[in-house]
């Protein structure tokens, strides 16, 4: 009798522990995994440390289950035939238009600051001045200049919010001003990521153009892409992000049509012919191990460079990857990821997974990335105008 009632208790523990385990899993993987997801009509298989399997047993979507009967969440699915993608690596340059002006900095003139008194903050977009649409700090200076102190309606945006207001310039140094500076403008190099030769859509930088100073995401009114020359790389070290070191050069080979969270868009005017052509990697095959990025450290082609895919992000997560680099070439040459090789195409296995985004200031063997997925969703919106733009003209 004593055995049994040991016996009863071990197994009494062995149910406890397997459920407390199952409930953790379901709550844990509950977080992780997203609500909907892109994949070509085959069931999904996750990279889970638990067995994680996913049914059609729901209307437009799967069921995802712990264990094969234990149910996590429901997933809504998007099905597409899997894109075939040309991995880019190229350096390109970059130079971009704002929709609109950005206040980017204020003083104080005279003891006041006319901008800042009426409600205005750094990071507002303005749209006009006195009823005149505005694009270039050079108009709003002009306008301001020529309104003898008298107050100027000011249209401007916050966020997704539009606003007016009434700025009263002080006569400061001899004219008329606001007390704002503001930028027009933005050009800079990063990294080609794909183009899709389905559409022409080209996608690049894997994070949006932000200003220097306030680095919010600029508006995009108009730009264009242009190639480069790579004259080398300044290397990273701890607390100095390194950078690749270019110039522009040739006449402008695309155009801007979107700047947004997962990088910049557009038509590139031709499609490189005999590139290489990748499969996209849906989001939930991207799994911790080895991969390699496509990328420029000199004046020649884009070579590969190995490097480990340390962590997935969760569902909602800031990042979906998080890297770092394993090649020694790559950290003698550069000391790791540079700025310069946002975009840099990630391919694991014979896949394009997802492209580089940010390096780690204090680290800069290690970085950020984002899915592939994600940027092909926002190549496809980019399509769009491009499309209207084709037909109009």
């Amino acid at each position: 009798m004593y055995y049994l009632k040991l016996i009863s208790k071990a197994a009494a523990a062995i149910v406890a522990g397997v459920c407390s385990v199952t409930m953790l899993g379901v709550g844990y993987y509950g977080g992780r995994l997203p609500d909907s997801i892109m994949d070509d009509g085959s069931l999904p298989e996750f990279y889970t440390a638990l067995p994680v399997t996913a049914e059609r047993s729901v209307p437009a979507g799967l069921s995802v289950k712990l264990f094969g009967s234990v149910p996590i969440k429901n997933i809504k699915e998007d099905k597409v035939e899997r894109p075939q993608l040309i991995a880019g690596g190229e350096a390109f340059g970059i130079k971009l238009v704002t929709d609109g002006v950005m206040i980017i900095d204020m003083k104080k003139l005279s003891g006041e600051c006319p901008a800042a008194e009426a409600g205005l903050r750094v990071g507002d977009v303005i749209e006009s001045v006195n009823g005149e649409e505005v694009s270039s700090n050079q108009q709003v200076s002009d306008i301001i200049k020529s309104s003898g102190g008298s107050g100027c309606t000011v249209k401007y945006r916050r966020g997704e919010l539009r606003h007016e207001t009434t700025v009263t310039p002080v006569l400061s140094e001899g004219s008329y001003r606001a007390g704002m500076w503001v930028r027009d403008s933005s050009a800079g190099i990063g990294t080609m990521t794909f183009v899709d030769p389905a559409t022409g859509v080209f996608a690049g930088l894997g994070h949006s153009v932000c200003d220097a100073d306030t680095h919010e995401p600029l508006p995009l009114s108009r730009g264009t892409i242009s190639p480069v020359r790579i004259n080398g790389v300044k290397k990273g070290a701890p607390g100095e992000p390194g950078q690749l070191i270019g110039e522009f050069c040739g006449d402008d080979c695309g155009e801007l049509t979107l700047n947004c969270s997962g990088g910049v868009y557009g038509t590139a005017d031709s499609i490189p012919e005999n590139a290489a052509v990748y499969p996209m990697a849906f989001s939930y095959e991207v799994h911790t191990g080895e991969a390699y990025i496509l990328t420029q450290t000199d004046s020649g082609t884009p070579r590969r460079f190995d490097i480990i895919i340390k962590e997935v992000g969760a569902a909602g997560s800031e990042h979906d990857l998080v890297i770092s680099a394993a090649d020694p070439e790559l950290v003698r040459q550069a000391g790791g990821i540079v700025q310069g090789m946002s975009g840099s195409p990630i391919i694991q296995d014979g896949r394009l997974a997802g492209a580089v985004t940010h390096v780690f200031i204090e680290d800069p063997t290690g970085g950020y990335g984002i899915f592939a997925e994600r940027m092909y969703r926002h190549s496809l919106a980019a399509a769009e105008p491009a499309e209207s733009s084709r037909k109009a003209g």
